[in-house]
């Protein structure tokens, strides 16, 4: 079994702590202040992403040519393998456009104090709770160790509601097996957790597609609740860019949203292309997936809402949630929410920084949306996303 990048993912999450501190983020900060002076101001779009159905608008917008329709020069993509990776190159300036866990960036901004913004959501939903084939209630997970792609992460914000509405209490540090109201989680890589689900080594996971979809094809695991039907609507990654380039480089800035918002009109218009695009047959092979299992997720039979709502993994239909969806605006409402909940999650590490960050500060803070409200407005306003006008929403949330 997968040992040795499980090992690797636990250093990782040590390596992030080390990079989220003033300290730890100073010397990639001068590295990315040197590269920049360096290349001047045109700096080709550098996209750095995990090989996940999170980073599809950054993706398509390369392989679809979007990034040129805008008069931009855009790199191929950078595929890294964790997260500890993907920031230290954002930092230090090997990359300028990357796609996050919404809560990281929290971490970063407000823990290591990089000067970087949110400028759009890359998704929503998308994410979902795998178990074994004999697990049919959360109740039965108590007692078992269950994995986490990041404590930073909403898939961990969720599992933590999800084990708390049933009865559960999660552990990040426990000595000895669990009790039979515990819940043991811990850090697992998204490319082990198949194979340990299917060694029996946890008993479930949480993370993003296509890793549950990848499951249910190999026939070792099932979905026992979407986080889509937990939070409805909610942001998993988003895109991250520098604040300099921000501030020194606006018209530049503003063309790499467009092309992002442009890439998700796109893809919610040709999902089954998507899949083939983002696949290991694709012509730029953005990811390791067959094109199978990336349909499953981004252009699923009508039947699946069906059976899913039969099975549990579905309690809310009339949401009308799609296993992943996309729309760019960044909802203050959930960042704000977002923070609150971060402050009653059970997460590793110094997180001392949160006790005082205000919800609503760092909704305003955080996040720029200026260029994306542009570029949504052009595209036709949040009604060409299947959203209604107004750039304001109430969280609905239900474990």
């Amino acid at each position: 079994m997968p040992t040795d990048d499980f090992v690797f993912s636990r250093r990782d999450a040590v390596k992030l702590a080390g990079l989220f501190t003033a300290a730890g983020a100073a010397p990639l900060l001068r590295a990315a202040e040197a590269r920049a002076q360096a290349a001047g101001a045109d700096q080709p779009v550098r996209i750095g992403y995990l090989p996940i159905t999170d980073a599809t608008p950054l993706l398509v917008a390369h392989g679809k040519g979007f990034f040129d329709r805008e008069g931009l020069k855009a790199e191929k993509p950078v595929l890294f393998r964790s997260w500890a990776q993907i920031v230290e190159a954002f930092i230090s300036g090997q990359v300028n456009v990357v796609h996050l866990l919404s809560p990281i960036t929290i971490w970063a901004r407000y823990g290591s104090k990089a000067p970087a913004k949110v400028v759009a959501w890359n998704h929503t939903g998308g994410s979902g709770l795998t178990v074994g084939p004999d697990v049919t209630d959360v109740k039965q997970l108590g007692g078992k160790t269950v994995a986490v792609p990041f404590w930073y992460s909403i898939h961990n914000v969720v599992l933590q509601a999800l084990l708390k509405e049933n009865g559960l209490t999660p552990v990040t540090k426990k000595t000895g097996a669990p009790g039979p109201n515990e819940v043991q989680l811990v850090i697992m890589a998204p490319s082990d957790m198949v194979p340990a689900l299917a060694a029996k080594q946890i008993a479930g996971y949480i993370v993003a597609e296509p890793f549950n979809a990848a499951a249910e094809a190999l026939g070792v695991g099932k979905v026992l609740r979407f986080t889509g039907d937990v939070w409805k609507d909610h942001a998993c990654c988003v895109v991250f860019m520098q604040e300099r380039d921000l501030a020194e480089r606006p018209e530049w800035s503003q063309k790499v949203v467009n092309a992002m918002v442009k890439a998700q009109l796109w893809t919610r218009d040709n999902r089954a292309e998507t899949a083939a695009l983002l696949s290991k047959d694709g012509d730029n092979r953005y990811t390791p997936h067959a094109k199978a299992v990336l349909e499953k997720v981004l252009a699923p039979a009508e039947s699946d809402a069906a059976a899913y709502a039969a099975s549990g993994a579905i309690r809310n239909p009339d949401w009308r949630e799609r296993r992943i969806d996309f729309q760019p605006y960044p909802f203050p409402s959930y960042t704000e929410e977002l923070v609150r909940r971060l402050k009653d999650t059970a997460i590793e590490g110094d997180n001392r920084f949160l006790a005082d960050l205000d919800p609503a500060f760092a909704a305003r803070d955080l996040v720029d949306d200026s260029f994306v409200r542009k570029a949504v407005l052009e595209a036709g306003g949040l009604t060409a996303f299947g959203l209604p006008e107004g750039f304001t929403r109430t969280e609905t949330i239900s474990a």
